[in-house]
């Protein structure tokens, strides 16, 4: 999408907001006569509520620019990410009418913080606008311009309106990497793209082969690759901001580029949906990404640990074990819970970095989909200043995220018979807390960590986000990650 800050600009269709609180309506002024009074005759008795994204579409005669009318509810003052909601509603519509140019006015948008406002309407449109059609062979030919309409143009406004754009084209990254199919999006592939998230920027990508990460004594990682035709990749991402003196923050993802269990083999129903496996990785590299272009003044790490799962001639048996890079033994007694292992020594190797805190992202476990469904991102975390950090970032941003317990009962529970660890409890309970527990394993005594558990929340949000694809990647947790790099200090 193009978008524009101007005082006057011609456009097919206006935007508007109204409300009504008991009898009483509320237009923006510039409204059409017309459209006050058709919405207020189909509105007309006490309950008829204005539904919140509620959209009436007008043409107007020839001339005049088009209106769409969207509700608010009962009115007042919205949050950004209400704002963010609506624009999934009015995207749609314009779409449906086939209106290529619109125009918003700023005095009218219902948030007082106009410069706020301009960043959450310009990331909703752009992660509305998002579309997969890399392998259609004709793809849908619309594209939407906006102006926001304002007489006091600024560079506080043009700033913000530049970032909500960055912002979403990483969400939109992250997507991306998520929907492409396994055969294309392999950890090879996953490695090449996280280098062109890199161009134009200050941020470096150096990619690991097979011979390196063997010699770097991440069993861990190798052992889940040799069931796959696919050699495994381990993505470095560096990007500095801030003096050299200055701790980096560091996000771990899980670059499971596609997962059907390995010889424990995952049921067929919804193994296509295996390729999502890789979208906390995606998530860190669109996060990444996003921090490099917007020049924030903090020193950033990243390790994606990018591998298939696969039941192949060399893959890992139950029963077999392996050793993490910081010399623990895991004794394999599901080969489908091969995230964790992946993980592990991404960990051992962030640890060593010595960073301010670390952060980690991965759809892991059916476990937190039962327990959170697609709503909130579940994190662990036995660090108290480190569960407010998450928060307050969810919450600056808009997304919405939960703690979870993490015990030392859980840890019992990973203690192997035939080797240091097992990656998998001998019961199911609390499963997403038990493989939280694992990774912890993997974090040096000192550093602050977070687990994120995405897999309900990684794909398929469009039933709650209006701005994210019905089906496919929803970018979950871009927002945060970015978030908690501006926020850290």
């Amino acid at each position: 999408m193009d978008f524009q800050l101007n005082s006057k600009t011609q456009a097919q269709c206006s935007i508007h907001f109204f409300s009504k609180k008991g009898n009483k309506f509320h237009f923006c002024s510039c409204a059409s006569p017309m459209a006050k009074s058709d919405i207020q005759k189909a509105k007309a008795k006490t309950d008829d509520k204005v539904s919140f994204g509620e959209v009436f579409f007008y043409r107007l005669p020839s001339g005049d620019s088009h209106q769409l009318l969207v509700g608010t509810g009962e009115g007042g003052n919205l949050s950004a990410e209400q704002l963010r909601q609506l624009t999934g509603f009015i995207y749609k519509r314009l779409q449906a009418e086939k209106v290529t140019s619109a125009s918003l006015s700023l005095a009218a948008v219902p948030m007082k913080d106009k410069a706020h406002a301009v960043q959450a309407l310009t990331e909703g449109f752009e992660m509305s606008a998002y579309r997969f059609e890399t392998f259609k062979a004709k793809p849908m030919d619309y594209d939407l311009k906006l102006n926001f309409n304002t007489n006091a143009t600024n560079a506080k406004l043009k700033k913000s309106m530049e970032e909500g754009k960055i912002v979403a084209e990483g969400v939109n990254l992250t997507r991306w990497l998520g929907d492409c199919p396994g055969n294309f999006m392999t950890p090879t592939q996953l490695a090449e793209e996280a280098k062109k998230s890199a161009k134009g920027t200050k941020m470096k990508v150096t990619v690991w082969d097979k011979a390196r990460i063997a010699k770097e004594k991440m069993d861990s990682l190798i052992g889940v690759s040799n069931g796959s035709a696919e050699e495994p990749r381990f993505i470095i991402m560096e990007y500095k901001g801030a003096a050299a003196s200055k701790k980096p923050i560091c996000f771990v993802g899980k670059g499971l580029t596609f997962d059907c269990g390995g010889i424990s083999i995952k049921p067929s129903a919804g193994m296509e949906e295996m390729k999502f496996d890789m979208c906390g990785g995606g998530a860190v590299i669109g996060a990444m990404a996003t921090i490099a272009r917007l020049k924030l003044k903090v020193n950033a790490i990243a390790f994606v640990p990018a591998s298939e799962n696969m039941p192949g001639p060399a893959a890992n048996k139950p029963g077999d074990i392996r050793k993490a890079r910081n010399g623990k033994s895991i004794e394999i007694n599901n080969t489908d819970a091969e995230g964790r292992l992946i993980l592990a020594d991404a960990l051992c190797y962030a640890s060593e970095k010595k960073p301010a805190w670390i952060v980690d992202a991965a759809t892991l476990t059916g476990a937190m989909v039962i327990a959170l469904g697609n709503t909130h991102t579940g994190f662990y975390t036995r660090d108290n200043k480190m569960r407010d950090t998450m928060n307050k970032a969810a919450d600056d941003c808009g997304e919405w995220v939960w703690q979870m317990p993490l015990t030392d009962y859980h840890t019992k529970d990973m203690v192997g018979f035939y080797a240091d660890l097992t990656n998998l409890a001998p019961n199911r309970q609390a499963g997403s807390a038990t493989a939280a527990a694992f990774l912890e394993s993997f974090v040096e005594k000192g550093i602050p960590w977070v687990h994120c558990d995405v897999a309900g929340t990684a794909w398929h949000a469009g039933n709650r986000l209006e701005y994210a694809p019905k089906k496919g990647a929803s970018g979950a947790m871009v927002r945060t990650f970015v978030q908690l790099a501006k926020n850290h200090k």
